[in-house]
């Protein structure tokens, strides 16, 4: 098994949010790829439907997503 591997608060721009599928992409400058994010893992204080695309945000990062690398704890910045 694998170990959970978290880097603690990033910050990028959401690029793309798919509200009717609950997740949505984060841009992360310095990133090659967008990192995805799901609803059921923005900060306990956010709710999913206020984030638009444009907003900035910060994150922790969960490198062992189970389809890579994933945005966890998302909030406004």
């Amino acid at each position: 098994m694998l170990a959970k591997i978290i880097i603690n608060i990033m910050t990028g721009t959401i690029k793309t949010i798919l509200g009717d599928k609950k997740f949505g992409f984060i841009t992360v400058e310095g990133r090659e790829k967008d990192l995805f994010f799901h609803k059921e893992k923005v900060a306990e204080s956010v709710v999913f439907e206020d984030l638009k695309e444009g907003d900035n945000v910060s994150f922790d990062l969960d490198e062992t997503g189970p389809k890579g690398p994933a945005a966890i704890n998302v909030k406004p910045a």
